[in-house]
Formats: C-alpha cells, structure tokens, sequence
C-alpha cells in the first residue's frame, strides 16, 4: 500500500483530534506499517534530474554508520579531495545532514537546491517522501559541486532505501557496519535477515566491506548475498589498541570528572595491505566500539587503494597517488563526529540570574539495546579507568536525562536495561539518577513521538528502585523551537543532585534519542550565543 507523506500528516493529525482514538501505541504502529519503502518514486524523479556521476562510498548498518562515515570523510579531506557527506537523520536542521568539504552546506545553496528538487517532482508527478526530497537535494548538490567523492549513509535498511538509488558506476564501494535488532517492522526479524535487506546495496564487480559483527549469523547471510550480486565481499581489518607514546603523541590528559574533563583519544594500529608498515593514530572517537568503527572505514580505504581495485573513474589511480599514511593518521586525528559519546561543559541553572555552576555532560545519541549497552560498556570502563587514576575517587553520581521515541517491537525497557546494569569497581560508590523527559519532534516527521515520561519513570523505577527520579508536567517545545524546556529543568535539576567536595565526582548523560541529543545542542548553543 502506498501512502504519502502528506497522508501520514493528516492522519496523524486526525488520530490526535479524535477524543475517541486507540492507543496512541497502536496508531503509531499501524502508521510505521503502512509506509512504502520503494524506490519507484525517487527513481522516477532521478530520471528528471541531472545524471549523478560522483564517486561514491555507500554506507549503511545499525550502529556506527555515521562514524564510519565521519572517518572516511576526514581522511579523504586529509588527502587533499573535495568530498561530499550525507548522513541521515540530522542533527538540529535539514543542512546538518548535506555537508560539503565536512561543513554544512549553506542555507542559500540548499534552498535554491531543494526548491528545484520539488519542483521536478510536482512537475512530474513522483510523489517523492520527505526523506527522498532530501536525498534527491543531497545528490544534486554534490554533482553540482562537483565534489571528488562522496559518503552516503543509508536512512533505514539498504535495499529500497533512497540512497540505494545511486547508480552502478558512481559507487566505487559500499560498506556494513555492526547489525543488530532495530526497524524489524521494515526489514526483518532476525539480524541474518536484517543484514540481507542492508547488504542488498552490494554492486557488481565492486568492494564490499564487511564490518565486525557482534552476531554470527550475520557473516555467512552477507557472504551469500555479496556471492549471488557478483560483490567483492572483504572483511574490514582489524584496528587494536596500543600503549601511548609520549614522544610521539605528546602528553596524556589527567582524568578526573571535572566539569571542563576531555578524555585523550584512543591510540590505535592497524595493518593495512596498501602501506608498508602498520598504520598508528590517534582516535578521537570515545569508546571501544569505535575501534571496529575505523576498521569498517579503513576497509574501504584499502579496497580503493589495492592494486586490483576495479572502480569508476580515475578515483582509485587519484588515490594511490594523494593518500599516504601520514594524510590517514592525520584524518582519523582530525575526525568530529557530534552526539556520540561526545563531552561537553555547560553552566547551569540555566533559567535564572544567579550564581552558576559548571556542570560535565556526556552526549550520546544511544537509542537502542545495543548501542546503549555500548554507552554503558563505555560508562564502565570510565569508571574503572578513575577508579586506577584517582585513587582518592569514592563516589560518583550519574545523572542520566532520558527521552525515547516509539519503535516497537523495541521496548523502552530494553534500551534503558543497559544504563542501570553498570560494572561499578570496587572501593567505588555510584549513585544513579534520571530526568525522563520528551524530545523536540523533528520537523515534517509526524510519526516520531516521545515515549511519555510517566512511562519512562515507571520502567527506571523497575529497573533500579534506588535511583531518585524526576520528570515535569509542562509540555515539550513542538516543531523547531530553540529548546526544549523539560531538558533546561532536567539539567537544572541534574545540578541540585551534583557531587561535591574531596573524593566526589559527577557527570550527567543524555541519551535515548538523537533528537533529544539536538536539544541540548540548541540549549549549549543558545548559551554559548549568550
């Protein structure tokens, strides 16, 4: 059945009139149920649309595909080519997701960009969805920029996802990150079945490169798919921790959970078959997952860089010729990838004039069982890691800021079951605490609402009855408002319960939606305009 985005607005505007509507639950399920995943509609409106020709890295995955993303982007800028990024969803705005050269693109090139867009499609009558209008516009930019290569990041799934419109010969490779459980709705209930419909964006001739995998069903389900598409299928290398080099990557940060604390980054190595020695960096990106992460990206490198490369284009011969290690080292450095295990420093309270504080914040857009069990994998190991440096360390208090968005089958307390089950070291005492909270809806997706924050502190109640809770009664911010109240109140209140004094350390998280990560975005930026 296919139903436009306009059909799903009035739809989800006539389930909210009627005081006699099922349970919003269930509406939000038979709505997810009833969107078209085709490419029919953005394939008849690339056929209106100039032919896109740039070179193309194809993302796609669960988790860790804007990593990969953000890895391969810095490393290209580092060896001197022009790129094109698309991620999806964004961040605060629509341009957040259309970056050229790993800057926003700008408002006046994305407007005259986007207006064109529509126009084709009304003209023609595709009925292209939101998210097809804005993959079509990304694309139209790119080759309109003339960009020397582009990374692609899949929406949801891979096989009629939008970005799967890409043709043959402007993919030079694509790439799976880690599969897990999520969308099962949409591509299958199984991981084996969900890394089918993902790895189906797998191209002829072309290198597929085939992430670490958390399930072992996934490896041999890709194998056959890469096998019957006639896909180069290889797997990403693998990236491992090394000691740290004061003479090399200079001096170390002290940890301590103070408000202005930024953890050093990761120093890694790898071997690669395109370099004559193996590879050392620094990674920037937080947390052990995040080694799997630049595998995936540093797989894709190697492919285009092996000898017997099979690409489009002069990209492959361009490539051997600008990049080197130094130019990968120094991109894996220069990587930035917001909302992913990413600190930061704001002063609160937030709504007053009075004397403030700073207060430590860790942002981490974890809306799933897995990666919330990577949040907390990492929280643990940062524990530990105080724990071994500050001896004098005794107690720590965790405030977690908490808002979900509908998606069953996935419960709400599947994803937050992670954060409440902390490996804690011994000599140390961890006092946890929750805000549940609402997200800002994101602008022309009517089918994305907030889990309501009773709900949530009825299942942190179940999952830890010690933590003290809190929630508000005033309504969440609608469309594109600047914040989103109930997170200013939740991190004044995260404030009041802050650890102080000898021994006593602190540090809030967000997490639970991407889009609550954006609304702390918009406060820090607000405050930090101020």
């Amino acid at each position: 059945m296919n139903i436009s985005i306009g059909a799903l607005r009035s739809s989800h505007r006539a389930f909210f009139a009627s005081p006699r509507s099922v349970h919003p639950r269930c509406a939000r399920r038979s709505l997810t149920m009833s969107i078209d995943l085709s490419l029919d509609r953005i394939r008849d409106l690339q056929l209106h649309l100039p032919p896109y020709t740039r070179p193309t890295c194809h993302v796609v995955g669960t988790n860790g595909k804007g990593s990969v993303s953000a890895f391969l982007t810095s490393i290209f800028r580092a060896s001197a080519f022009t790129t094109g990024r698309f991620n999806s969803p964004h961040l605060i705005n629509p341009l957040d997701s259309i970056l050229l050269d790993d800057v926003p693109v700008q408002p006046s090139v994305y407007a005259s960009a986007r207006a064109h867009v529509e126009a084709v499609d009304q003209q023609n009558g595709c009925h292209a969805s939101s998210f097809e209008l804005l993959t079509a516009t990304a694309l139209y930019i790119f080759e309109q920029a003339e960009v020397d290569v582009v990374v692609l990041e899949a929406g949801m799934g891979g096989r009629l996802d939008a970005t799967n419109i890409v043709p043959n010969d402007a993919v030079i490779a694509s790439a799976l990150t880690a599969v897990d459980l999520d969308h099962q709705a949409f591509l299958g209930s199984t991981p084996a079945a969900i890394a089918r419909e993902k790895a189906s964006v797998a191209r002829p001739g072309k290198p597929f490169i085939l992430g670490q995998q958390m399930h072992a069903e996934v490896e041999p389900a890709v194998r056959e798919l890469a096998s019957t598409v006639g896909a180069a299928l290889i797997p990403a290398p693998v990236v491992k921790p090394r000691s740290w080099d004061d003479a090399t990557d200079g001096p170390r940060n002290s940890l301590t959970l103070t408000p202005h604390f930024r953890p050093s980054p990761q120093p890694v190595e790898v071997g690669l078959s395109c370099f004559d020695s193996p590879l050392r960096a620094l990674l920037p990106l937080h947390g052990q997952h995040q080694l799997a992460n630049l595998g995936t990206a540093l797989g894709v490198l190697e492919a285009l860089l092996a000898p017997s490369a099979v690409v489009p284009h002069e990209f492959s011969i361009r490539a051997r010729s600008q990049v080197s290690p130094e130019s990968v080292s120094r991109g894996i450095q220069e990587t930035s990838w917001p909302g992913r295990l990413s600190f930061h420093t704001i002063s609160v309270p937030l709504d007053s004039s009075r004397s403030k504080n700073d207060l430590l914040v860790l942002a981490d857009g974890a809306h799933n069982p897995a990666s919330a069990q990577t949040l907390s994998a990492y929280l643990s190991s940062l524990l530990a890691s105080l724990a071994r440096a500050v001896p004098s360390a005794r107690e720590v208090t965790i405030t977690y800021i908490l808002a979900l968005s509908y998606s069953p089958p996935k419960s709400p307390a599947d994803t937050l079951r992670p954060l409440f089950s902390l490996e804690v070291p011994e000599g140390l005492t961890v006092t946890q605490r929750a805000a549940s909270v609402r997200f800002t809806c994101p602008e022309g997706m009517p089918w994305v609402s907030p889990v309501p924050p009773h709900e949530m502190r009825e299942i942190v109640a179940r999952l830890c009855p010690a933590a003290e809770s809190w929630t508000s009664t005033e309504k969440a911010a609608g469309g594109a408002e600047p914040a989103n109240p109930e997170l200013v109140q939740a991190l004044n209140w995260a404030a009041e319960g802050a650890s102080g004094g000898e021994g006593k350390h602190s540090l809030v998280v967000i997490a639970g939606s991407l889009y609550l990560v954006a609304d702390f975005y918009r406060v820090l930026r607000k405050q930090e305009a101020m």
